[in-house]
């Protein structure tokens, strides 16, 4: 049988990497996506009009769609976004891969491949593993993810690889209680689905990835970001049914909608 899968692109300002996303999404990837969303999150480039004329003059063997945020809800809002559209149009599985083309898509091939992703409800691509590649990518901030990786794993007495990449796949039916929804609209999103998974003790699985920095913008403000994930550590450590009952958005929202701009079906 197969699987319906979904490939969610979340756009903020990337119309320089945006297209060489789109490029790596070849026919061998599209054998296996059923349909792309890509999420513009209210950006201030030109780059939605770049996607526009991509999906105009290139033809693709399935549905590509071009959405837009009605506000700017952070990059934790547009997974929230994604998700809802992947469970009300009935996908079994949901792909994040960033617009700004940090990661490869391909390294996710050989698991769409062997369908090995069905055993887990999460697959989460690692920079951090013994066989991922990272490219322009400093020492400093490698040694200050591996840190948090090993202060996430003593936490939750299980081996983290990656607290966030550019490149995961999720099941959707283990995001079918909307456990994500008070989470961070913001960078951080991705930290606490690390508390999620572990607190509903769902099957995680990591898998290397390449990951390249070049012209690429980074949104993250690193020390502000840094005291707020020991904030959540801590606080998922003092009390793990606390912590997913707590709403750690800064502004409540009960409809997160996106409109479409573009399809090319």
């Amino acid at each position: 049988m197969q699987d319906k899968i979904l490939l969610f692109i979340p756009m903020y300002n990337c119309e320089k990497q945006i297209i060489r996303v789109l490029k790596q999404l070849n026919k061998e990837v599209q054998a296996y996506i059923n349909e792309i969303i890509i999420i513009n999150n209210i950006s201030t480039d030109n780059g939605e009009e770049k996607v526009k004329e991509y999906i105009k003059n290139n033809e693709f063997e399935c549905k590509i769609t071009l959405m837009r945020n009605e506000e700017n809800y952070g990059l934790g809002g547009s997974h929230k976004v994604a998700f809802k559209y992947a469970k009300e149009n009935g996908f079994d599985y949901v792909i994040v891969m960033h617009g700004d083309d940090q990661s490869q898509i391909s390294d996710l091939l050989p698991i769409l491949k062997d369908k090995s992703y069905r055993k887990y409800d999460s697959m989460l691509g690692a920079r951090f593993m013994k066989s991922s590649k990272l490219e322009g990518y400093s020492k400093f901030r490698t040694f200050g993810n591996k840190v948090y990786n090993l202060l996430f794993s003593i936490c939750i007495r299980k081996r983290i690889y990656d607290l966030g990449s550019g490149l995961n796949m999720y099941k959707v039916k283990s995001l079918e209680n909307e456990y994500y929804k008070k989470f961070p609209d913001n960078l951080v999103f991705n930290y606490c689905m690390i508390f999620a998974i572990d607190y509903y003790k769902q099957n995680i699985c990591f898998f290397p990835i390449t990951w390249k920095e070049e012209d690429q913008v980074s949104n993250v403000k690193m020390f502000k970001q840094a005291t707020n994930v020991l904030k959540l550590l801590a606080s998922y450590t003092i009390s793990h049914k606390k912590f997913m009952e707590k709403d750690y958005r800064e502004k409540s929202i009960e409809n997160y909608k996106s409109n479409i701009i573009c399809s090319n079906k």
